[in-house]
């Protein structure tokens, strides 16, 4: 599946878009083998409760996560999965 990351997660990242092979069919899967290839995104992404950070948001195919199911929201490896960080500018 591929990832499409944002701002400061390009860097950690490496580019742009990730390929990432999860370990399941839940957005949760994605991000957990993204956090197994860059460990530095866990404190990017999650709580210690393992939930998002508040202004984290997780796009499946234009639609954001918290409209479906959340991290349990099933995804295939033709879905468009984006990733954006809090992101603050004026």
């Amino acid at each position: 599946m591929q990832v499409k990351v944002f701002a400061n997660l390009r860097q950690i990242c490496g580019g742009v878009k990730v390929e990432v092979q999860p370990e399941g069919d839940r957005v949760i899967d994605v991000l957990d083998k993204m956090v197994c290839m860059f460990p530095d995104l866990q404190d990017e992404l999650f709580t210690e409760e393992k939930e998002l950070l508040p202004f984290v948001h997780v796009y499946i195919n234009g639609r954001n996560i918290i409209h479906a199911e959340g991290l349990e929201t099933k995804v295939s490896e033709d879905d468009q999965f984006a990733l954006f960080p809090p992101v603050a500018g004026g």
